[in-house]
């Protein structure tokens, strides 16, 4: 069955670095295109970033654009987001998504991961 295991997840000072991780097994990881969403306590999931396919494209949200950096490695059929200068509200468990659509929402992915919890203290 397909599976998407993220890791990396902790609590860090704000202003400090983490980078989560994604391994995907059980799909034809070249087929989708991927993402990180998260969610707060008492907010609405929002996705954070997405890349394509071949990695040729990336989206961010607002909020983190010039903080965060999302990559793929095909060999190893993993996603990354790599956070730096992390502040309080970034605070949320991160999922790990996977969509056939170019478009990545709610409604499009098709598998999600179990979710890791980052806590970014101030």
């Amino acid at each position: 069955q397909v599976q998407l295991v993220e890791s990396g997840g902790g609590l860090v000072q704000a202003g400090g670095s983490l980078r989560l991780s994604c391994a995907a097994s059980g799909l034809t990881f070249s087929n989708y295109n991927m993402a990180w969403s998260r969610q707060a306590p008492g907010k609405e999931r929002e996705f954070v970033a997405a890349i394509s396919r071949s990695a040729v494209s990336s989206s961010y949200a607002d909020s983190v654009k010039g903080r965060f950096t999302i990559s793929r490695d095909g060999a190893q059929n993993t996603i990354y987001l790599q956070m730096n200068s992390l502040k309080p509200e970034d605070t949320a468990v991160y999922y790990c998504a996977a969509s056939r659509t170019a478009v990545v929402t709610t409604t499009t992915v098709r598998y999600w991961g179990q979710g890791t919890q980052v806590t970014v203290s101030s």
